[in-house]
């Protein structure tokens, strides 16, 4: 296991568990306490963790891992969500991206798209997620569209009025939006209250919209809701989604498409 796998094990176990001890952790990775106890305090030094006289507890009220630590979570189902995803995208639309990693997948999926390889241009990409836009931006047949913002580290995202703004001038055919929650009863939400407001309004500005996410995020809520149940067009998600709770989706209007 290379120290970035045991990194990546670590901030996996801390969010499983809302915190660490160090003996539990090393026998956990088969490794010894002295390499636990160094790994806790090389990540303290990013502020990925708060250390403790015996582990480590998450950063924060409102823990939530940089997107480079969460991109391997889940990974397959993303890739299936994300390649359904792009399959609903007709050449020449107006895309808007959310930041997150299923959505990161998402513009991955349309670059490799071959029928999206031309086009003046093939599609027109609205996002307020930096590391989107710089994968995205070598693409000549990709027209992005940066809103402006404060950059969030966590995630990438640019939020705040500049970014409300530039959302706000704009027509988007089809939005995909990233989520932390989506109930049929609460709707889709975030942690964080300034990403919910940039999501927001990129769904108003949108005539579809799309959410994608694994079944983990389903039924349950959290704090700053981005739009009620009725504004999803469709939820795309994986294999794993229970009957009852996508009948429950299809019954407040939303289609359900499990990959």
């Amino acid at each position: 296991m290379t120290r970035t796998e045991r990194w990546q094990r670590l901030l996996d176990l801390l969010v499983e568990r809302d915190g660490l001890e160090v003996e539990p952790a090393a026998e956990a990775l088969g490794v010894s306490a002295a390499t636990i106890r160094r790994d806790l305090d090389q990540l303290a030094e990013q502020q990925l963790l708060v250390r403790t006289r015996g582990g480590a507890v998450p950063h924060g009220v409102s823990y939530e891992l940089p997107l480079r630590y969460r991109t391997s979570r889940r990974a397959a189902e993303k890739r299936r969500i994300s390649e359904a995803v792009a399959a609903l995208i007709t050449p020449g639309e107006v895309v808007g991206l959310t930041g997150g990693t299923t959505t990161t997948e998402v513009a991955r999926a349309l670059a490799a798209r071959p029928d999206l390889a031309g086009g003046s241009p093939a599609l027109t990409v609205v996002t307020n997620a930096l590391n989107i836009a710089g994968e995205l931006v070598i693409r000549p047949q990709f027209k992005i569209v940066l809103t402006g913002g404060v950059a969030r580290p966590q995630s990438y995202e640019l939020t705040g009025p500049l970014a409300q703004q530039t959302l706000g001038r704009l027509t988007v055919d089809t939005a995909v939006v990233g989520v932390d929650a989506f109930d049929p009863a609460d709707g889709a939400a975030t942690r964080h209250e300034d990403e919910a407001a940039v999501n927001a309004l990129l769904c108003e500005r949108a005539r579809r919209v799309v959410v994608a996410a694994d079944s983990t995020k389903l039924g349950v809520r959290a704090f700053a809701r981005i739009c009620p149940t009725a504004t999803v067009h469709t939820l795309v998600t994986d294999t794993a989604l229970p009957a009852p709770l996508a009948a429950a989706f299809e019954g407040a209007g939303v289609g359900v498409v499990r990959v």
